[in-house]
């Protein structure tokens, strides 16, 4: 797996042995970020579930300016700081804006690091459904000082999602089975 844009492409990214994480492919790596486009410049991300940070250091590759990984697992949070590592060596950065937490995604504090301008998570499938709802109840409130916050949720394609106080904006990859990643942005007073 490597970063598939930016000024860190080709980058190999480490992943951790086992099935402890499932990394993000990377068609849907540069489908994402060809949606975002031009926001992720300057912008400041939450990796949530980050497995190996392929969400955030593709960002972070593509001119994002700083942001938080999320990962509980021990052995992937070490692959998520050789990886940030790599990719600011090949950026001729520093990692002072970038930080590690080794937390449970689902009760660490969302603005640790700060407001972020776009959130990428990306959990285990079968966790989805019992997450989702208390995840985004406290994404829109974390999120609040930054209404054109974006989520960018990786999901199962047979799985729908429809959390109260969001808006579905897109939604890349189809097929049952096949992971998809859906476009979220709260609605203005939640409705």
């Amino acid at each position: 797996m490597r970063i598939s844009g930016g000024g860190a492409r080709g980058i190999t990214l480490v992943t951790p042995k086992g099935e402890a994480t499932r990394p993000a492919m990377d068609g849907m790596r540069q489908a994402v970020f060809s949606s975002l486009g031009e926001f992720v410049v300057g912008a400041r991300f939450l990796d949530l579930f980050a497995g190996s940070g392929a969400y955030g250091l593709e960002a972070l590759s593509r001119g994002a300016a700083a942001g938080v990984f999320v990962e509980q697992n021990h052995k992937a949070a070490l692959c998520v700081r050789k990886n940030i590592d790599a990719v600011c060596k090949s950026l001729g950065r520093d990692t002072r804006d970038l930080a590690v937490l080794q937390a449970d995604a689902r009760t660490v504090p969302l603005g640790a690091g700060g407001v972020p301008d776009v959130v990428f998570i990306d959990p285990p499938y079968e966790i989805i459904p019992v997450i989702a709802p208390a995840l985004f109840g406290r994404l829109a409130e974390a999120l609040a000082p930054k209404p054109a916050a974006l989520v960018v949720f990786e999901l199962p394609g047979e799985l729908e999602l429809a959390p109260v106080g969001w808006a579905l904006l897109k939604r890349l990859g189809k097929g049952a089975r096949q992971p998809t990643v859906a476009f979220f942005r709260a609605t203005p007073s939640g409705m």
